[in-house]
C-alpha cells in the first residue's frame, strides 16, 4: 500500500476562503433579489428581465469554487509514495525533549521561548540527512510526541502541533523526559544523543541522576537553555488566545521566569554533553548539532517510501475544465437551465 501526502501543505489554508466567499455570494444574491423587488412583484420583474438568470449565476459560482478548490489542491502538490524501500543508512539517533510548560511562553527570546525552539527544530530537521529523530514534550510529565523515525515530513507535522496546552500538568519533569528518551532508543549499538530544550525552571525530579544513567549507556545528553538570565514575565491568554495580562503570584506580584543555567550545566556535564544558552541571535541548536555530528555515525536498517510521484497535474487539469465550463455558460444562454429552480424562485 502506498502513502499519500501534500508537498506544500501551507497552501491548503487558502481553501478556507471557500466558505467565506460562499456566504458573501449568498448575501449578494439575497441583496440582488431585494433590490429587484423594489420595481414590482418578483414574478413580474422576472418576466420583464428574463435575461437575468439567478440559477445560471449560482451554477457559475459553484463551478468557480470547484475550480478554485482543485487549483489550490494542485498547487499543494498531492504526491503518492508507490515504493517501500528497505535499505541501510549511516546516521545518529537524536531524541529532542522540548519543555512546553507555561514559562516557555516568556518573550525574552523572540517571539517567545517555545516558538523560537520550534523554529530552530524545524530548521534542524531540514538539515538532517540519514539521522533519525524523535520528539518528547514535557511539563509536569513527559509524553512521547513522535517515536524515533526518518520520516522528516511527519516530524515537522508533529512539531507544528506542539503548544503549552498539550500537557495537562505544569512543572518541568526533565528527569522523566530523559528516562523516556533513553527507553525510546531501539538499539544500543547506535550513536545516540538526547537534546533537552528548556528554561530549566521548577524542575521536580532528579534530572542529573537521569543524565548520568544515559551517559552510562553511551547516550550523550546536551542541554539548551531557552531564556535570558534576567528573565521575563509569563503572558497569560484567554480561551480566544488573546493576552489577558501576565501571571501573578499569590501576593499579586508579576512572576518573573528566569533561566536555571546552573542546573542545565550540571545535567549536560553528567550526560557528558555540552550546554548552550540560546539568545535572540542564536537558538544554540546548530551548535549542539555540530557537536552531535562529531559522533560516530552508525549503520542501521531503515524503511521509507520513495519514488514519490507528483499528482498536481490532474487537479490543475480538472480545475481548468471547470473554469472553462463556467466561461462557456457565461457566453451562451441555456434554455434547459431556465427549467431548473434551485432556490424555488
Amino acid at each position: 500500500m502506498g502513502v499519500f501526502r501534500f508537498e506544500h501543505t501551507d497552501y491548503l489554508y487558502a481553501l478556507l476562503l471557500i466558505p467565506a466567499l460562499s456566504i458573501l455570494f449568498i448575501w449578494l444574491m439575497y441583496w440582488r433579489k431585494i433590490a429587484l423587488k423594489r420595481y414590482g412583484e418578483w414574478s413580474m420583474v422576472q418576466r420583464l428581465i428574463p435575461a437575468i438568470s439567478g440559477n445560471r449565476m449560482i451554477l457559475k459560482f459553484i463551478l468557480i469554487m470547484i475550480g478554485y478548490a482543485l487549483l489550490i489542491v494542485g498547487i499543494a502538490n498531492p504526491q503518492t509514495g508507490s515504493k517501500l524501500v528497505e535499505g541501510k543508512r549511516k546516521g545518529i539517533d537524536v531524541m529532542i525533549t522540548l519543555d512546553v510548560s507555561n514559562s516557555m511562553l516568556a518573550e525574552d527570546i523572540q517571539p517567545n521561548r517555545l516558538e523560537r525552539a520550534k523554529q530552530s527544530i524545524s530548521k534542524l530537521i531540514d538539515k538532517l540527512g540519514n539521522d533519525r529523530i524523535g520528539i518528547i514534550v514535557f511539563a509536569g510529565n513527559a509524553y512521547m510526541q513522535l517515536p524515533i523515525t526518518t520520516d522528516y515530513s511527519a516530524a515537522k507535522m508533529f512539531l507544528s502541533t506542539i503548544n503549552t496546552r498539550i500537557v495537562p500538568t505544569q512543572g518541568t519533569a526533565i528527569g522523566e523526559a530523559i528516562d523516556m528518551a533513553i527507553g525510546s532508543f531501539d538499539n544500543e549499538t547506535h550513536s545516540r544523543a538526547i537534546i533537552i530544550i528548556t528554561d530549566g525552571e521548577n524542575h521536580e525530579d532528579e534530572p542529573i541522576k537521569s543524565a548520568k544513567a544515559a551517559a552510562d549507556q553511551g547516550i550523550i545528553v546536551y542541554t539548551i537553555g531557552m531564556g535570558l538570565p534576567e528573565g521575563a514575565p509569563i503572558p497569560e491568554y484567554n480561551q480566544y488566545n488573546r493576552r489577558t495580562g501576565y501571571k501573578k503570584d499569590r501576593q499579586g506580584s508579576t512572576v518573573i521566569t528566569k533561566l536555571n543555567e546552573s542546573m542545565l550545566q550540571q545535567i549536560a556535564s553528567a550526560g557528558k554533553g555540552v550546554y548552550i544558552r540560546a539568545n535572540n541571535s542564536s537558538s544554540g541548536l546548530k551548535t549542539v548539532f555540530d557537536e552531535i555530528n562529531k559522533l560516530e555515525k552508525t549503520e542501521f536498517e531503515s524503511k521509507m517510501f520513495s519514488d514519490y510521484e507528483d499528482r498536481f497535474q490532474y487537479f490543475i487539469a480538472l480545475s481548468l475544465i471547470f473554469i472553462i465550463l463556467e466561461l462557456f455558460i457565461f457566453e451562451r444562454k441555456s434554455k434547459w437551465l431556465s427549467k431548473i429552480n434551485l432556490f424555488g424562485n
